[in-house]
């Protein structure tokens, strides 16, 4: 029961957050500096999303060649400068961290 609780109340907690803007908002004009500052919050995010699993596997920092994560991150990057498509990123980063964990492990 105690789970359907917590899916519930994350539930109500994510459509609050997300509406409120629309809410508060609404068909106000935004200032461009603010629009602007607001269009870096979504990489700001993924990045210290993504970063720590990148170059801290198990707690520890690690550079090294070992780290199938930051290899597969390093190649994921390199596709997504290169092609710009988000599907082949992702294809292309999970492929190479299966094939690193193979051979590493």
């Amino acid at each position: 029961m105690n789970i359907w609780l917590i899916m519930l109340l994350g539930g109500i907690l994510t459509f609050t957050t997300r509406s409120s803007f629309i809410f508060f908002v609404g068909e106000r004009k935004i200032d461009p500096q603010l629009k602007q500052a607001l269009r870096f919050v979504p990489p700001a995010v993924l990045t210290a999303i993504i970063f720590p699993e990148l170059l801290l596997p198990g707690g520890q920092l690690d550079f090294s060649l070992g780290n199938a994560r930051l290899l597969a991150g390093a190649a994921a990057i390199l596709v997504a400068w290169r092609t710009r498509n988000a599907v082949l990123t992702i294809v292309v980063g999970m492929l190479v961290l299966w094939v690193l964990q193979w051979f590493l492990a």
